[in-house]
């Protein structure tokens, strides 16, 4: 109970006012009237309102009323009913038990929560309480989007993080606790109202939870619409840093959480409403989380979410993985390496010294061709250790976890002796130490004695024990397996000891299992009365007696319960090794990261083998000097398009030597589709590359690391909160004057164009400036105001570049070279032409453009519309009376029937036409 005596599970409920998602959140039925089973899925249903109810009914999960309805439209199954209630049908749908996680799969992927209902008894055991008895149920789990486990629901190279957001009362500082429970990792981090958005997105959670109170929050109603139905808003008592050591303790089976670290006030209470929610949602089980670590925000690039859609870094603006830059550099080939490239990617390190330890791994796998095969061979075909780690601590594991654990670790062992012979260098000598220090030896030997080479997916099916492991668990298996083997050996060895060569062991069932001799053969077995203790006898017929022994009836009972008793055993087998993995599970997280780290170096290595990557000098100067770069996702795409090769372009953004301490500023001019924003992405995507560990699309390149990267490329609206694409602009360009620092890199693409020229101008004017002088930072701006470059007068820092062009025979050919100078025009025309506007617009814009040229665009609208050549050609028509007389020129048009009319009388009616218009002016 928290301080004001309520349970978790009491608070948990979302606030009635808060509609979190594509929940079920319709008021539900009274159990008045309704039949015994209907009652109890209305008591378990008032007590998870906000989910789903899958109430298990035998070989189905069904469902009622509102939860059927929501559940038949979102699955496409069918609606039907069982019985009444309240004097109308009850709704009803349902899906297999054993088909259930496809369903689970959909209903999550649509926004659902759901909570799995079981039968906690055999409905044997229900009806000795009487015949209307109810099987007793309860909620074994509520499976929401980022409490998924099952292996088939899960994305194998996505993180499936939740997030809790809390604020500490009285200082307000704010911090954020993500939990990965198919991981089970555990990560604090500080945060504060004007970057809760771009934290969020870096960690890009499944689900979010915050207190209520929090969540009605003004000041962060912005974030939260950002985030959507994402957010799921609690009871603020979960939040409660007073009594969020107590919880945490509780939780980890501790006296006090002191030995886990000093923690904040906001880190404690993110903390705690994380673990609330983890325990509400796994009911009784406890996942095996590690300790509460704290991640320093200064340790790695900052990018906010606006620069993290520019840049596409994991998915496009159409939300599509494929043309992203995840997408063109991922080449690991395990589970665990993909989500640690994603996990990178998202958070690339400003700390040079990690940087270049991993840039060493790189290298060292590079120069080591054979080195880097035989461990990607054998990384191929490492499991997911730690999602079968997840299962296994939270009762849904099966063998086949097991088996993944035994085989990840043999891995590590083979990959680890493999490679200690070369010594490596880098980060991955740091893996194979941890390998090295936390490999559980004895768990591994444990494993590989106990479990089979083939196994069943579930260990209720039995067979996954090794043949040899457990003595007796080998006898009821042969008892159950070979029965007939079993009786037969027995009764040789009666025959051989009586000398009743006839002997045979029989069974029906009535007697079981018994001897039977011929009348003429019994005083074989009765003759002593040695014979007589052991042959015991049951049956005598007119030609036969029937016999059995204490050993045979022992037998009979072991074979009639060998099945059970065999099942039993390993279930136990399997506890146990669950149990050891459990224990273990520290060693063996380490242990799938070191294994993450070196799939990543191995990735890396063999992606700048096959695109011609170089290896970036990254150190703590300004420096920004990129030779030869090129767009890593585009370069691949025009290589499967056999289009042709990407232009490699150079970009030195390094403070210059005779102006100051601050970065580059470099203005770039040129024509649209001249490639200027593939310019300005290249060399943002070449920073988080080299920042994340890779190496890069260039000849060569030399980054100061970069604590902050702001990228606003593109033009895009943002409708719901009521701004135009030009306040989007303005408000992304605010940021990034605000915040920018001096070891930033900013990447701008025609800021002020979504308003008037002289405004527009005027802005982007001042905005180079503050750049420039305030914000010191190394600048990219590209711009079509031309007028800009005229600043290099005053600003020594700043650079003219442009994007090449020729022109031919009126037509513009597109270099997409950078190249120093201002563009001498925007040929906007040209551009218009290629996109197939009519050539009549175009020759009209040609002559509407001289004529502002020469005019510098003094000329008034009105005076060129006067001279519009389109229209002006056919005079304007006068009004006419209804009744009036039709001109002749009308009269002419309306005779003639064009197809009729040879090519040379077609040119008469032409001259003949001219002639009754009236005279033009001159």
């Amino acid at each position: 109970m928290d301080a004001q005596g309520q349970t978790d599970e009491q608070v948990l409920q979302p606030a009635a006012t808060r509609q979190p998602g594509a929940t079920s959140t319709a008021s539900v039925p009274d159990t008045a009237g309704a039949t015994p089973a209907m009652a109890q899925f209305l008591e378990i249903k008032a007590a998870n309102p906000d989910s789903l109810l899958f109430y298990r009914m035998g070989d189905f999960y069904e469902l009622f009323f509102n939860d059927a309805e929501e559940a038949s439209r979102a699955l496409g199954i069918t609606l039907t009913k069982r019985g009444k209630h309240g004097g109308q049908d009850i709704p009803m749908c349902g899906v297999p038990v054993h088909a259930a996680d496809d369903y689970l799969q959909k209903l999550i992927a649509r926004g659902f929560r759901v909570a799995v209902c079981e039968q906690l008894e055999d409905p044997a055991e229900a009806k000795k309480r009487g015949s209307k008895a109810v099987v007793r149920r309860d909620v074994t789990r509520l499976v929401t989007p980022s409490t998924i486990t099952e292996e088939k629901l899960l994305d194998p190279t996505d993180t499936s993080w939740l997030v809790s957001v809390a604020r500490a009362k009285g200082d307000d500082t704010m911090a954020l606790a993500a939990v990965d429970i198919t991981t089970g990792a555990f990560r604090l981090f500080a945060t504060a109202p004007d970057r809760l958005v771009s934290d969020v997105l870096r960690i890009a959670p499944k689900e979010i939870v915050c207190a209520q109170s929090l969540f009605d929050d003004p000041e962060l109603r912005g974030a939260w619409d950002v985030f959507g139905t994402t957010v799921q808003p609690l009871a603020a008592s979960l939040f409660d840093s007073s009594n969020a050591e107590a919880k945490l303790a509780r939780f980890y089976g501790v006296a006090t959480p002191d030995g886990f670290g000093s923690f904040s006030r906001a880190e404690l209470a993110a903390a705690a409403g994380a673990v609330a929610y983890v325990e509400k949602t796994q009911i009784d089980e406890r996942p095996s989380l590690q300790i509460p670590e704290r991640e320093q925000d200064v340790g790695t690039l900052f990018i906010d979410a606006a620069t993290r859609a520019n840049l596409e870094l994991e998915q496009t603006l159409s939300g599509k993985r494929a043309g992203s830059l995840l997408k063109a550099i991922d080449r690991t080939v395990s589970p665990g390496g993909a989500r640690l490239l994603l996990e990178r990617l998202r958070a690339p390190s400003t700390d040079v010294a990690t940087i270049n330890e991993r840039l060493d791994a790189v290298a060292w796998f590079m120069a080591n061709a054979s080195a880097e095969s035989a461990t990607r061979s054998a990384l191929k075909a490492a499991p997911d250790m730690p999602r079968a780690l997840s299962r296994l601590s939270l009762n849904r594991g099966g063998p086949r976890d097991l088996q993944a654990i035994a085989r990840g670790l043999e891995t590590a062992i083979t990959i680890a002796d493999s490679l200690s012979r070369s010594t490596p260098d880098g980060e991955v000598a740091r893996a194979l130490s941890t390998v090295e220090a936390d490999m559980p030896h004895a768990l591994r030997t444990m494993l590989g004695e106990a479990l089979a080479d083939e196994l069943p997916l579930l260990a209720r099916d039995g067979g996954f024990a090794r043949a040899g492991h457990n003595t007796e668990l080998d006898e009821l298996r042969a008892l159950r397996d070979q029965s007939r083997q079993v009786i037969a050996g027995l009764q040789t060895r009666y025959a051989d000891e009586t000398g009743v060569r006839s002997l045979k062991i029989k069974h029906n069932n009535v007697l079981g299992y018994f001897i039977e001799v011929t009348a003429l053969n019994a005083e074989a077995l009765t003759a002593t009365d040695e014979a007589k203790a052991q042959f015991i006898h049951r049956q005598t017929l007119a030609n036969a007696m029937r016999f059995t022994t204490t050993e045979l009836a022992d037998m009979e009972t072991r074979i009639a319960n060998a099945a059970g008793k065999a099942l039993a055993i390993e279930l136990d087998i399997f506890a146990k090794l669950r149990d050891a993995v459990v224990v273990a599970g520290d060693e063996v997280r380490a242990i799938a990261h070191a294994l993450a780290v070196i799939d990543i170096a191995t990735g890396f290595s063999t992606l700048a083998a096959e695109e011609g990557f170089c290896r970036p000098r990254v150190d703590e100067t300004l420096g920004f000097d990129v030779v030869a770069g090129r767009h890593p996702v585009v370069e691949q795409a025009l290589r499967r398009q056999a289009a042709n090769p990407f232009v490699a372009n150079d970009c030195t953004l390094s403070p210059p030597d005779d102006a100051g301490d601050g970065g580059a500023l470099w203005v770039l001019t040129g024509p649209n589709m001249g490639g200027k924003s593939t310019f300005l992405r290249q060399n943002a995507l070449i920073t988080i590359m080299a920042q994340t560990g890779s190496f890069v699309p260039a000849g060569s390149a030399h980054i100061g690391v970069v604590d902050r990267l702001f990228s606003r490329v593109g033009a895009s609206d943002d409708l719901a909160q009521g701004r135009s694409t030009f306040m989007v602009e303005m408000v992304e360009t605010a940021a990034i004057l605000n915040q920018a620092t001096d070891r930033s890199l900013v990447i701008l693409d025609e800021i002020g164009r979504g308003t008037a020229t002289y405004d527009g101008l005027a802005i982007a004017w001042a905005a180079v400036e503050y750049l420039h002088e305030h914000n010191r930072c190394r600048t990219l701006f590209a711009t079509h105001f031309h007028e800009l470059t005229a600043l290099t007068a005053k600003l020594g820092r700043m650079r003219n570049v442009t994007m090449q062009v020729r022109e031919h025979d009126g037509d513009v050919v597109f270099l997409h070279a950078v190249a120093p100078g201002a563009a001498d025009r925007s040929y906007g025309l040209q551009v218009a032409k290629l996109a197939g506007l009519p050539g009549a617009v175009i020759d009209r814009a040609r002559d509407v453009l001289h004529q502002l040229e020469q005019d510098e665009g003094g000329k008034k609208a009105d005076q060129l519309i006067d001279d519009l050549p389109l229209f002006s050609a056919i005079p304007k028509a006068k009004p006419q009376p209804a009744n009036a007389e039709p001109s002749a020129l009308v009269e002419q048009l309306s005779a003639i029937v064009p197809d009729e009319l040879t090519p040379r009388e077609a040119l008469e009616v032409v001259y003949r036409l001219k002639a009754l218009l009236p005279p033009q002016k001159p």
